[in-house]
């Protein structure tokens, strides 16, 4: 492959509702999108996921666009390439950081393989991993409510709509009796975890300790993203398994995670370990040492869905996603068909080459508001 063009995009898509975390809510996406062009004319597309703010993490949309423009896109462009797998290393060497901006980019390597092999994404990735599913189980998240009630109320219509698993947002202030309610709501047996992006410290060890009554499948992120010592602290004292999020930037991470026993359940997200290549890696490497993952979202587009549906059929993809339909947050998404789950909670792996859903380039026209083109020298 050799790439010909980049055509970078953002768009802006308002959320159906607002989505609040600890660190604040939102109610617009502001999203960058790049098409990738091959010396073939086949057009490869990637989603890059960082936030408006540098609040997830240190990355935002308009950091990744000047890092895509000056450092990812001349590493790459008219460069002859075998095979998407070698995207990640020509990124990595002596470039530091910036994961969101390189992976937007290596995936839509991983597109155009894909499509010029003539296999589904997810075929491609499952290469050498065994059988992959067909369908794969939907999990939903909530964003912190005004009132326990109204957190209860929406966790209950989301289990009964046939999501399979109900993440809610916490933090300081909104936590135990949100759980409480939720809890009580749903039932012992219902599939409930909750999230707190980083919002907690030492000093409140006792106070999460008090989450282990709840029967959690496991609590993400409670504290700080690079405080894997503070993290196996607070595993010592739960009984509930301790998920990593924010800390899981890399395979090196995942494995000190699980040297020190810092969390017990990953969340792969592959923006934020930097590319497709990384988040197999990671897959790889926690399969083989029996540890679950699973795949969260970022409020991505029908684009950036597209890759989490084909990462979650992986095999140890084995707790369901952060990967609702498309009408979950947006009135109109940008591909076709829009991305839908069934009434059991389940969305079906696409066969067609690439991503498996047809980009909507008038849409994408109709939402964009700023665009650049970088071509090869």
């Amino acid at each position: 492959m050799r790439l010909t063009s980049l055509h970078l995009r953002e768009i802006r898509m308002p959320l159906k509702e607002p989505f609040r975390i600890s660190s604040g809510a939102q109610t617009l996406r502001r999203m960058l999108l790049v098409a990738a062009t091959d010396e073939e004319g086949r057009v490869g597309w990637g989603e890059c996921t960082a936030g408006e703010e540098p609040n997830y993490s240190s990355e935002t949309i308009d950091t990744a666009w000047l890092a895509i423009r000056e450092w990812v896109a001349p590493r790459l462009l008219g460069r002859e390439i075998a095979a998407a797998d070698e995207v990640w290393p020509l990124l990595e060497h002596n470039f530091r950081g910036h994961s969101m901006a390189k992976a937007a980019v290596e995936v839509a390597f991983w597109d155009l393989e894909a499509q010029r092999r003539g296999l589904s994404l997810a075929a491609l990735l499952g290469e050498g991993r065994g059988e992959i599913r067909q369908e794969i189980e939907v999990g939903i998240s909530l964003g912190i409510q005004a009132s326990p009630r109204a957190l209860a109320e929406k966790a209950a219509a989301c289990l009964a709509r046939g999501y399979r698993k109900i993440k809610i947002k916490i933090g300081p202030g909104e936590d135990l009796e949100y759980v409480a309610a939720v809890r009580e709501a749903l039932g012992p047996a219902a599939p409930l975890m909750a999230d707190a992006n980083n919002a907690y410290g030492r000093e409140d060890f006792d106070h999460l300790a008090a989450l282990d009554a709840f029967d959690l499948l496991m609590i993400e992120q409670p504290l700080a993203c690079d405080d894997l010592l503070r993290h196996a602290e607070l595993q010592k004292r739960l009984r509930t398994p301790i998920c990593l999020d924010e800390s899981i930037t890399n395979l090196d991470r995942a494995e000190d995670m699980v040297a020190l026993d810092a969390g017990r359940i990953v969340n792969i997200k592959v923006g934020r370990v930097g590319g497709i290549a990384s988040a197999l890696a990671i897959h790889d490497f926690c399969r083989s040492r029996g540890v679950p993952v699973w795949c969260g979202g970022m409020l991505e587009s029908g684009i950036g869905r597209a890759v989490n549906v084909a990462l979650a059929s992986l095999p140890g993809f084995t707790i369901p996603g952060d990967i609702s339909p498309s009408e979950r947050y947006w009135q109109r998404d940008v591909v076709n068909p829009e991305w839908t789950m069934d009434e059991r909670g389940r969305i079906r792996i696409p066969q067609a080459p690439g991503l498996g859903v047809v980009v909507d380039l008038d849409r994408i026209e109709d939402l964009t508001t700023r665009a650049e083109v970088l071509l090869a020298r």
